[in-house]
């Protein structure tokens, strides 16, 4: 799929790799991003950098109102990036109540599919497109320090497989991005190495481009897929150990 001449809705994409998304897709040519942000405001300095280009519009996934609201007004979308995540730092069990495993499914799930639902049809009219989810390396193995982050993303991955089915009849293309550690406000708490939210971006294009139904974007991912391949048993103890781990490091 060509990225050139394309109309792009990006959710959270007022910072971190949401914003590296909505500047790719500017530099290779899109003829529209919409910035998708809770606080259209927030995304104004891309605005002012592209202002031909860049359109804010308020949207939050996890009202369905208003990823409705944002389909009819984003009729000629042919890309979708579901980039929008909650990452809210409590334990399954040691939380007070479920309140914040409840958010993280309702974002990182639900907001998920509520837009690929809202704008499969502007798809359809509109050749077919593609659709990028922004996944996690915490969707293919369980992190009890994550709390409900994990097992939302372990969720949207399998939501993504038939997403994908479902859509293929029509000419979308549904993409999984397994992402890393990568340097924003999310993982503000991480000690160690992180990848910069451009180089995610990228990989991502490149999803678009050749159609990859699955793709690894940085180094932990890699990493966190082979060690799941070699020693499954042995990684869920690793991951446990950091429930009790004094911080959270990338490091092996």
């Amino acid at each position: 799929m060509d990225i050139e001449g394309s109309v792009v809705i990006v959710t959270g994409g007022n910072r971190g790799i949401g914003e590296a998304f909505v500047r790719a897709f500017v530099a290779a040519g899109a003829k529209r991003v919409y910035v998708g942000a809770r606080d259209p405001g927030s995304a104004a300095h891309l605005v002012a950098e592209a202002p031909d280009h860049v359109v804010a519009v308020q949207l939050d996934v996890s009202k369905p109102d208003q990823i409705e609201a944002a389909a009819a007004q984003c009729k000629d979308v042919s890309i979708v990036v579901n980039n929008a995540g909650a990452f809210l730092n409590k334990r399954l069990m040691a939380a007070e109540d479920m309140s914040t495993a409840r958010e993280e499914m309702e974002v990182n799930y639900f907001g998920l599919l509520g837009m690929c639902r809202a704008f499969a049809p502007a798809l359809k009219a509109n050749g077919g497109g593609a659709i990028v989810n922004v996944l996690s390396a915490g969707g293919l193995v369980a992190v009890p320090a994550m709390g409900g982050y994990s097992p939302s993303k372990f969720a949207a991955r399998a939501a993504s497989t038939c997403i994908r089915a479902e859509l293929a009849p029509q000419g979308t293309h549904v993409s999984a991005l397994i992402v890393g550690s990568v340097d924003t406000r999310m993982a503000a708490h991480v000690v160690g190495q992180k990848e910069r939210p451009e180089d995610i971006a990228k990989v991502g294009l490149r999803a678009i481009k050749r159609k990859i139904d699955e793709i690894d974007t940085d180094r932990m991912a890699v990493e966190t897929r082979a060690d799941l391949a070699r020693d499954p048993k042995g990684l869920e103890r690793a991951m446990a150990k950091m429930l009790f781990a004094d911080q959270v490091t990338t490091g092996r």
